[in-house]
């Protein structure tokens, strides 16, 4: 290799020291691809870089449309109802409360793919009911923890539409071909999970365990009464666009339709003033570019700097030499940079933009390829003790984040490692 693809990985080693540290993820992202493209005297590649990724039409279309219903999904409770109706059967369950509630969350995490956003509606409502049903808290926030996954089968979710611009096809075809994949992956998850707590005994906690709860929790912020139409406005999107791509061509359409579609019913029958909602609406539409697209274009910043010095050059070189390379590397790559992180979105962005586009070159399909680094991404944020998700779940169940990460850690390396074996 040459002398800047030895600094490339000094760099990359320094970067992520920096997303331990909890740095701005953009800012960090950016800085390392601007000063990898200054020493191989390419500077203008981060500037071209920028502007192209800062206005990929697709992207935006399908993120600010789908973080604008998830924001107005939020202000106007229809995410609590969705929760609280799906909560209600769960109370006699016992020991198969966490599987059931792994299973649940992974659901509703389809219809509100923001993991913390996701974590944060559904833990409300589900750590109590686990807890009064004789579940360990720490047990409660890991079942919940192991279901945010799930949103790797949602249109709204960015790495879909990423992966599928990469692999020039349409999303719910490259959604389709990952689905059972994912769906596997959210079962061993629950099943693994549920095993580690038997034997944690998590089924029977300490009466300490459950005053130090009830002491320090806020139970505020459900819903007393079910509105059964405000439970299925989240879903209404997702409906449209399973159906249209599915069973009913005549309903076709693009998931920006299905959003706005969708917040108009939630409108309807939240009755809320149109006014305030309009500007909730286009507040989260902001919010996804800043916030998920920011860390889509400066993703591809870092990864133009890469391959400015000829490391990425050198790595595919490398995983043309053996399957089994690319194999690994595409399913623990992501999920280790994922799980030190805190960041599944990093990391794989990071390893989308840059090494599967190559992936025909060394034996693999581009959307196996991708959607295994995306499914990986996550399952390896959903171990890491400093990621967003789980420090809210750990504040709702009252317990350390290492307590959640635990439980999660050993079914999710399991997961990774059946990934590997059957997608590609």
């Amino acid at each position: 290799m040459t002398l800047t693809a030895w600094i490339a990985i000094a760099v990359i080693l320094v970067t992520v020291y920096c997303l331990i540290k909890r740095f701005e993820t953009r800012l960090v992202l950016f800085t390392a691809g601007l000063f990898l493209c200054c020493i191989a005297m390419k500077p203008m590649a981060t500037l071209d870089q920028f502007a192209k990724s800062m206005a990929n039409a697709s992207l935006i279309m399908a993120i600010c449309s789908s973080m604008g219903f998830a924001y107005v999904v939020t202000t106007t409770g229809c995410d609590k109802n969705l929760v609280k109706f799906l909560a209600a059967p769960l109370n006699k369950l016992g020991i198969l409360l966490i599987p059931a509630t792994t299973i649940i969350t992974s659901f509703i995490n389809v219809a509100i793919p923001s993991a913390s956003g996701c974590a944060a509606a559904v833990g409300a409502t589900f750590i109590p009911v686990m807890i009064r049903a004789g579940i360990r808290p720490a047990a409660a926030g890991a079942a919940v923890l192991m279901g945010t996954f799930g949103s790797n089968i949602s249109p709204g979710t960015s790495h879909n539409s990423v992966v599928a611009k990469i692999a020039n096809m349409d999303m719910m075809d490259l959604i389709s071909l990952h689905t059972p994949y994912s769906l596997a992956m959210v079962l061993i998850g629950a099943v693994g999970l549920t095993i580690v707590c038997l034997i944690l005994r998590d089924n029977k906690p300490s009466a300490k365990e459950l005053d130090d709860y009830y002491t320090s929790a806020d139970h505020s912020g459900g819903v007393e009464r079910i509105n059964p139409l405000k439970a299925i406005a989240p879903l209404v999107p997702l409906v449209i666009l399973l159906l249209g791509n599915s069973y009913v061509p005549g309903i076709k359409m693009g998931v920006a339709q299905a959003m706005v579609i969708g917040a108009i019913f939630a409108l309807i029958v939240s009755w809320v003033n149109p006014q305030q909602f309009t500007k909730d609406f286009f507040k989260g539409m902001g919010e996804g570019y800043g916030s998920v697209m920011g860390i889509i274009i400066t993703a591809g910043v870092f990864a133009a700097g890469l391959k400015a010095t000829g490391l990425i050059d050198a790595f595919v070189e490398v995983l043309k030499s053996s399957n089994e390379i690319a194999r690994w590397g595409g399913s623990f790559g992501p999920f280790i940079m994922a799980a030190i992180t805190g960041s599944g979105d990093a990391a794989t962005f990071a390893f989308n933009e840059a090494v599967t586009p190559h992936a025909a070159s060394f034996g693999m399909p581009i959307p196996n390829l991708g959607a295994m680094a995306l499914i990986s991404g996550q399952m390896g944020r959903t171990m890491s003790p400093i990621a967003g998700v789980v420090i809210v779940l750990s504040g709702l169940a009252m317990v350390p984040p290492i307590q959640l990460v635990k439980r999660t850690a050993i079914p999710l390396i399991v997961g990774v490692v059946v990934l590997a074996l059957t997608i590609v």
